[in-house]
């Protein structure tokens, strides 16, 4: 029986940044391309989150996916095993990227989607006539998609389960890398096929690893009223049209949403539009987050630093709107041009690009390119400045005061984030205060070894 080992990668750096995260879902990849495994072979998944990889392992094929940050790392075990003979097979975002670079150290690479040619691989590899690339000429239909190999879920994040029901979003944001893996074709999943998956799931809470769950609102209406009856809680990530139309909210609040990751990325205008993501109406967030908090649904709030309309103060004025919104959770970022997008051949073109590292495109603790207004040094004092107030004991008192959803689990999830990070993050590095308004620069003591 031949054996096919996966590998979820995560670099040992990725890793680090990562446990300022108190939630680090289950990725879902792997379970599902393990389901479409053609039948005698032997299945193992190493998830690197939570499992070390068996170097000793006999197996007969390696599948490897990974982000670009962790790119040197996954060649550098692709090139282990296949120092030992072993046929090595890469695919995920930054092989569709940068497909001629990831080819060097695989004996076949999967660019795009692997539906349908994931199967022929496998089956060709028997007889040893596989092809050195795969690509398909169309985009897979989610038609009759197997349910995910639930045992080769390995991470405990608190979830009962993650699925998917929508792949890809309309948009094409400058900076995104989504419209570049799925062709902007959006695709849905049939809803009787999701909610008998959704179901099977048998704890409470599930995640929903969609690119957009509002990217087709009539869709995602009737995805709520079949799973409605389940009476799960679940969470996803949306755009901002999510909080204009009360039925998708009201129908998302009874069928278990209770919280949504919204794509707000800036309160500059200029640079939503700058970005080809002029739908975001700043002057509408405020309504948007209170119309979500009014059906019950918390907001996490996705926030992109670094734009070329971004000044210093862009940092504290986002930090004001957040906490005068009442927002219960936010995800910061530096704006990182993966390759591919729009936005690397801008700043390649403007010659901005400082490294071409693949490990420090990790959107949290290096900056990769020259920003506008401000110097690389203060755009990560700033992101670090962010997060140091938006999960301080005030700031958390102030959002949650303002927020009408229950804070029986927003307040511990709160503190659980503002204990990670001031515990698993550097403090105000050297420069970093310089960056913060006088009348809110921290001592170098961080006020929750005082707090605590």
């Amino acid at each position: 029986m031949p054996k096919l080992a996966l590998i979820t990668c995560s670099a040992p750096e990725i890793q680090k940044l990562r446990r300022a995260r108190v939630l680090n879902f289950q990725q879902i990849t792997m379970p599902y391309l393990a389901a479409r495994v053609p039948t005698g072979w032997d299945v193992i998944h190493f998830d690197e989150e939570t499992d070390a990889i068996d170097w000793d392992i006999q197996a007969d094929v390696v599948g490897i996916t990974f982000h670009t940050p962790s790119a040197p790392h996954a060649y550098a075990i692709a090139d282990r095993f296949r120092a030992r003979q072993v046929c090595v097979a890469l695919g995920g975002p930054h092989v569709t990227l940068m497909p001629a670079e990831a080819s060097a150290h695989a004996d076949a690479i999967f660019i795009g989607e692997a539906e349908g040619v994931w199967e022929e691989f496998l089956t060709r590899f028997e007889t040893r006539s596989f092809r050195r690339v795969y690509q398909r000429a169309d985009v897979p239909s989610l038609e009759k998609i197997p349910m995910a190999r639930r045992d080769l879920f390995h991470r405990r994040d608190g979830t009962s389960g993650a699925l998917f029901a929508t792949r890809g979003c309309p948009f094409q944001c400058d900076f995104c890398t989504v419209a570049v893996m799925y062709r902007r074709t959006p695709r849905r999943r049939p809803i009787d096929q999701v909610a008998a998956e959704y179901a099977s799931f048998k704890g409470r809470v599930i995640i929903f690893w969609d690119d957009n769950i509002a990217g087709d609102l009539q869709y995602a209406k009737n995805l709520f009223r079949a799973i409605a009856p389940y009476r799960k809680w679940w969470s996803s990530q949306a755009s901002i049209h999510a909080g204009h139309d009360e039925e998708f909210l009201e129908l998302a609040a009874r069928s278990g949403c209770k919280q949504l990751f919204l794509g707000l990325e800036s309160i500059s205008q200029a640079s939503m539009t700058r970005a080809r993501k002029g739908f975001n109406r700043v002057d509408e967030y405020a309504r948007v987050i209170a119309r979500i908090h009014s059906h019950g649904i918390a907001v996490q709030a996705g926030i992109v630093f670094g734009f070329d309309q971004d000044t210093p103060d862009i940092f504290k004025d986002t930090l004001d709107f957040l906490e005068a919104a009442g927002v219960q959770n936010a995800t910061f970022n530096i704006l990182t041009p993966f390759p591919g997008t729009p936005l690397y051949r801008q700043l390649e073109t403007e010659g901005r690009i400082l490294t071409r590292d693949w490990r420090k495109y990790n959107s949290r603790g290096d900056v990769v390119y020259q920003p506008k207004q401000m110097r690389a040094d203060e755009l990560l004092a700033g992101l670090r400045y962010a997060n140091a107030r938006f999960y301080s004991l005030p700031s958390i008192a102030k959002r949650l005061a303002r927020s009408p959803v229950q804070i029986g689990w927003t307040l511990p999830l709160n503190l659980a984030y503002a204990f990670q990070w001031w515990n698993t993050t550097e403090k105000f590095p050297r420069g970093a205060h310089e960056h913060a308004p006088k009348s809110e620069r921290h001592n170098e003591r961080p006020i929750f070894n005082d707090l605590f």
